[in-house]
């Protein structure tokens, strides 16, 4: 028998308090446990009825059959915990990702459902991709950025699925532009729209490279009051002009969304790296406000998930 009572414990704890915070907050997809034991280096994420297990990869060395009967265990012990049934999980494990490793297809198909989060609803797929959709370490942001966003023009940069299109949009945007450079994920940003109502005569869809569309917005004289500027660590999709750094390119990224803001707007600035340092130039440059403390969601214990900026120009 594999000892999981320690993980089983802390699982439980977590359910019990984090469930019933997720219903009074209106959420169906939530973290449940964030690597909370040592021994256990899983992420759990709900989503409705279902659950996203991902295992982290330690280097430990484990022959098959004790790490078999280890994961057995492991989900086990979250179904008589949350009351999902073994075939709702979908299992994944994680290794340290560059460039578009993060965006991979995982060879399964898996099934699209919708979830609702603070009265927006977005499509997920827990199989599909690494990722599953929707970034939940962003959700306080997204909700910010509604209450913002009454009245305003908002761009959306590095967009994923568009879901803090979906939130602007709802806040009251008068128009919004949502740029990425994938297919598949802009055509996932106009699934979300329609399903968020959004009349997509107002918000559009923009496939381009966004080094590219910051230069091309500038000349043509675009503006917006609210920007969301989400960047992978880094990126060398074959798709884009150059390679992308977060840390090496961030003037770059940030003077360009910059030129496109309105005098009084707003720049939301975030990236995942966790070595991620803020030039001094911006700094310089711009109000800049450091509001990852707020950004980070209660359940995530990893309060670095994330770095996050308010910057604004200054004056």
């Amino acid at each position: 028998m594999v000892d999981v009572s320690a993980f089983t414990g802390r699982l439980a704890k977590n359910y019990k308090h984090y469930s019933k915070w997720a219903r009074r907050n209106g959420l169906d997809a939530w973290r449940l446990y964030d690597r909370d034991v040592p021994q256990f280096p899983l992420i759990i994420d709900l989503y409705g009825e279902r659950i996203h297990l991902q295992e982290y990869d330690t280097g430990w060395q484990i022959e098959d059959a004790d790490y078999q009967a280890w994961i057995a265990a492991v989900q086990q012990a979250i179904c008589e915990v949350t009351g999902v049934p073994l075939w709702q999980i979908s299992l994944k494990t994680r290794r340290r990702q560059k460039g578009e490793s993060q965006y991979e297809k995982t060879g399964r198909e898996g099934e699209d459902f919708i979830v609702e989060e603070q009265g927006q609803r977005f499509w997920v797929n827990l199989d599909a991709y690494l990722d599953t959709g929707l970034f939940l370490d962003h959700r306080n942001t997204r909700r910010r950025v509604r209450e913002e966003a009454a009245g305003k023009r908002f761009l959306n940069l590095f967009a994923y699925t568009g879901s803090f299109t979906c939130y602007a949009a709802s806040g009251g945007a008068v128009s919004s532009e949502t740029v990425d450079l994938s297919n598949t994920y802009q055509a996932w940003s106009r699934r979300n729209f329609e399903l968020n109502g959004l009349d997509l005569t107002k918000h559009v869809l923009i496939r381009d490279d966004v080094f590219q569309y910051l230069e091309d917005a500038w000349v043509a004289g675009k503006q917006f009051d609210l920007i969301v500027m989400d960047p992978p660590s880094f990126s060398n999709s074959k798709k884009m002009m150059d390679e992308l750094d977060v840390q090496r390119d961030q003037l770059k990224l940030v003077d360009g969304a910059m030129r496109l803001l309105a005098p009084d707007g707003v720049l939301y600035f975030s990236n995942n790296l966790r070595s991620f340092t803020m030039d001094e130039r911006l700094v310089a440059d711009y109000a800049v406000r450091d509001i990852s403390a707020q950004s980070v969601p209660e359940d995530f214990r990893n309060k670095k998930i994330h770095q996050c900026w308010r910057i604004t120009h200054q004056g």
